[in-house]
C-alpha cells in the first residue's frame, strides 16, 4: 500500500490531502470565530431585500431550486439573481423526497435546474435537505438501509456531474433515525446541520464539524438564519473547490 503525506487519508481508493479535507469540513468547532452570517431562503421567503441583507452582513445564501421528482421553486431565478447582484456567495438546495423517485433522479433533477457548481469563490456546492417527510412518515417509509443507499445514489451523481459532493442538510436526530446514524458520508460530505440552540450539539455519526450551522428561523432579513464555521476566506476557499 502506498504511503500517505501527514494529514492525509484514503477516501473510496483516492489519496486526499490535507488541504482537500479541509474543504470537505471546517477544520474547527463552532467558535467565536464563526461569525460569518448567512440566510437560506424558498418559496416561503417571496420578498427578500438582497442589498438590505449585505448591509445586515450576511455574506452567503442558500436557495431552494428544487424538491422531489419535478417540482421547481418558481422564485429561485429571481432569488439567486438577486443574491448574485448584492454580492453575496449563494447556492442551491433540493429537498429530498426519497419517497418519490430515486436519488439519481432527483440530483439531475436539481442540477437541470439551478443545482450546477461554478468555480471561482462565489458559487457553493449545490445541498441535499434530508429532514422528516412533511406528509407522513418521517423517514419517508424507507429503512435505514435504504435511505442511506438513496442517499448515496444523489450524493455520487452529483458528483460525478460536477466534482463536487453535495453538502448535506440534516438534523441529527433525523439522521440517526432514519439511516441509522451511518458514518458513511462524514468523510466526503460537507454538514450543514440544523440545531435551533444556543450550540450545535452533537453531530451525526462521521462528521467531527460541521461547515454550516442553521441556528434560527428568523433574523433582521427573511429566511433562516446561518452561520459558517470559520472566516470568510475560508468559506470563499470553499465556494472555489
Amino acid at each position: 500500500m502506498a504511503t500517505s503525506a501527514p494529514g492525509s487519508r484514503w477516501l473510496r481508493g483516492f489519496l486526499v490531502t490535507a488541504a482537500a479535507l479541509s474543504l470537505i469540513a471546517a477544520p474547527t468547532p463552532a467558535s467565536a470565530s464563526a461569525t460569518v452570517k448567512g440566510i437560506d431562503v424558498s418559496d416561503s421567503q417571496p420578498t427578500v431585500n438582497w442589498q438590505d441583507a449585505k448591509a445586515n452582513g450576511v455574506a452567503f445564501a442558500y436557495i431552494k431550486a428544487t424538491e422531489g421528482a419535478d417540482y421547481r421553486s418558481p422564485l429561485f431565478g429571481s432569488q439567486h439573481a438577486g443574491a448574485s447582484n448584492a454580492g453575496l456567495i449563494r447556492g442551491a438546495y433540493h429537498f429530498a423526497r426519497p419517497d418519490q423517485s430515486s436519488g439519481a433522479a432527483q440530483a439531475e433533477h436539481l442540477l437541470a435546474n439551478g443545482g450546477n457548481w461554478i468555480p471561482g469563490g462565489m458559487t457553493l456546492p449545490p445541498a441535499l435537505d434530508v429532514e422528516p417527510n412533511p406528509d407522513g412518515p418521517p423517514c419517508y417509509g424507507l429503512s435505514q438501509q435504504s435511505m442511506d443507499g438513496w442517499i448515496r445514489d444523489f450524493s455520487d451523481t452529483v458528483h460525478s456531474r460536477i466534482g463536487r459532493y453535495p453538502v448535506i442538510y440534516t438534523t441529527t436526530k433525523w439522521w440517526q433515525r432514519c439511516t441509522g446514524n451511518t458514518a458513511f458520508f462524514g468523510d466526503i460530505n460537507p454538514l450543514w446541520i440544523s440545531q435551533y440552540a444556543p450550540t450545535v450539539g452533537s453531530l451525526p455519526s462521521g462528521w467531527i464539524s460541521h461547515s454550516f450551522w442553521q441556528h434560527s428561523d428568523h433574523g433582521a432579513v427573511p429566511g433562516n438564519q446561518n452561520l459558517w464555521n470559520g472566516d470568510l476566506a475560508s468559506l470563499t476557499r470553499f465556494a472555489d473547490g
